[in-house]
């Protein structure tokens, strides 16, 4: 579960410390105020994108960290243990993103660097966000799809479905390409072959152009580097009057005072240090008198190879030392056409990959017939209790032909009144009764994940009254199994929460700030009162506020 989060120049936000409890907590405040910046920054510490507008202005960076106990999720643990992010003692995980005014972030794994991916793999295990818009995307069959996936735990049996049937293609592909090119194949066979023998013939070793081009030079300037470190050699160490000799000289005449004026030990520091860099620069220069030799026969060779590796690489269109990729490239491609013309195997191939795709797709529509099922009468159950008396919710998985997704295409049906005919989502619910149905859909398939924080922002959009009352009883239901987190506009639904947050802002003239305050039973009651009444409260709004909190407790 999530226990602390901590906010420092995110958005709004100066800095924000929240210690995060079990059960149902709600979180209020007026239109603006940043109630969603929370989510917002849980979103960041789960692997969403970051951007520089995300920093609180004037400020070089943000920073976000959260902890979480992870005592009750032993898989994810042992995932951390064997990436090195966890020990086996420790039960408690943290998560931190700094984010630079430039939009660039660097993110934190138990203060171990980690990459985006890592954060989605390991928050997708602790935290399930369901956005306030969530009830938008029920009308695309691809989310209704990936709803019923997740509801019946089949996510790794897509990926294998997808990854099978693309499989199946990539082999058909390749088939029809054989047939259809066996005569263009031969030709490019014999081409390829005729290029990758005559570049074999080269010799060539990865490296060797630059290794090459340097003892060239060499060779081409053997003289002109002799004279140059014999003269540069004379120069520092000639005894009669080298620089060396010099420095030497300076350094006795100021030696002999150097205790009586500082300033000569400090300068004898300077010539210590300049004796040091001349008996290098000898050193250095002698290496080149013994390594360099005047060698015609041998840069004569060397020019040579020079001009065969460059004339290879004219004639192939690339640099001379990207020579030795062109040949595995050649190789490579021979390779791929070998394959390509064994007709027989391609057939069998093509064969194989159909049987592993029917046999994968067929699993995941056993799957998905099973959990439809479930999943609709349940939220049937669930609609009925949000006034919608009658309605019935169907899931239909109609055949379809192969493709990356399965035999068939899922679609969402209801009947929003008793007797009418079941028809596709969006082609008969309204905006607050589709509310609803997304609603009772999250509450249902939020009761078996194993995801032990829910975060709920404004998903009872579009509902009031009595209903937004029921909406509220299910999260606090809810949260007996799990730790959920709602941000709400609804007094009825702010009522039934064990826990209470409020957000505020206010500005001083230049910068607006947004806080977060608990609050206690009476700041409850003033809270759910503005809900109700709005800036101006009540004594009436006030009873009808304490009252509210009165039959929500029981």
């Amino acid at each position: 579960m999530l226990l602390a989060l901590s906010l420092q120049d995110f958005v709004i936000v100066e800095k924000l410390n929240l210690n995060f409890q079990n059960g149902f907590t709600v979180l209020t405040g007026e239109t603006g105020a940043g109630k969603s910046i929370t989510l917002d920054a849980l979103a960041l510490l789960l692997g969403d994108k970051a951007d520089y507008s995300q920093v609180r202005n004037g400020a070089k960076e943000a920073q976000l960290s959260a902890l979480f106990d992870v005592s009750e999720l032993p898989d994810l643990q042992q995932e951390l243990c064997e990436q090195g992010l966890l020990s086996e003692q420790e039960t408690e995980l943290s998560i931190r993103r700094i984010i630079d005014a430039k939009g660039k972030s660097r993110s934190f794994i138990n203060n171990q660097a980690a990459t985006l991916a890592q954060l989605k793999a390991v928050g997708s295990q602790l935290i399930d966000i369901h956005g306030q818009n969530a009830h938008h995307s029920l009308n695309q069959e691809t989310a209704q799809r990936q709803l019923l996936d997740a509801f019946s735990g089949s996510l790794n049996l897509v990926e294998q479905t997808k990854t099978d049937y693309q499989a199946w293609q990539n082999a058909k592909r390749a088939l029809a390409a054989a047939q259809t090119q066996a005569e263009n194949l031969a030709i490019e066979r014999e081409r390829l072959e005729w290029q990758f023998n005559e570049l074999e013939q080269l010799n060539l070793e990865t490296g060797e152009w630059e290794t090459l081009n340097q003892s060239h030079d060499s060779l081409a300037n053997a003289a002109e580097l002799l004279q140059a470190a014999g003269e540069a050699q004379e120069i520092i160490d000639n005894d009669d009057g080298g620089i060396l000799r010099m420095v030497h000289r300076c350094q006795r005449v100021l030696g002999r005072l150097s205790e009586v004026e500082p300033r000569f030990a400090e300068s004898l520091a300077m010539l210590d240090s300049i004796e040091a860099e001349l008996s290098e620069v000898s050193h250095l220069v002698g290496d080149v008198l013994s390594d360099v030799e005047i060698n015609p026969n041998e840069l004569a060779a060397k020019e040579e190879r020079l001009q065969e590796l460059m004339s290879a690489a004219r004639k192939y269109r690339v640099e001379p030392e990207m020579l030795p990729e062109k040949l595995a490239e050649i190789q490579a491609a021979l390779l791929d056409l070998e394959a390509a013309a064994d007709i027989d195997a391609l057939q069998k191939q093509v064969a194989q990959t159909e049987a592993m795709y029917m046999e994968t797709a067929q699993k995941l529509s056993a799957k998905r017939h099973k959990a439809a099922a479930k999943l609709a009468k349940e939220t049937t159950e669930h609609m009925q209790g949000l006034a919608m008396k009658g309605a019935k919710f169907h899931i239909e998985l109609l055949p379809a032909s192969p493709a990356a997704h399965g035999l068939e295409q899922v679609q969402y049906q209801v009947a929003a009144n008793k007797g009418s005919q079941l028809r596709p989502l969006n082609k008969v619910a309204s905006g607050g009764e589709l509310a609803r149905i997304s609603l009772s859909i999250q509450v249902v398939t939020s009761q078996y994940t194993q995801v032990p924080t829910l975060i709920f922002d404004e998903v009872d959009t579009g509902i009031g009254g009595g209903v937004a009352e029921t909406v509220g009883r299910a999260l606090r239901t809810l949260g007996n199994k799990h730790q959920v987190l709602a941000v709400t506009h609804l007094p009825q639904v702010a009522a039934c929460g064990e826990h209470h947050w409020q957000v505020a802002k206010h500005s001083d003239g230049e910068q607006t700030v947004s806080e977060i305050k608990v609050l206690d039973s009476d700041s409850r009651v003033d809270e759910l009162a503005r809900m109700l009444g709005g800036e101006k409260i009540t004594d009436t709004t006030r009873t009808h506020a304490k009252e509210m909190l009165d039959l929500a407790a029981k």
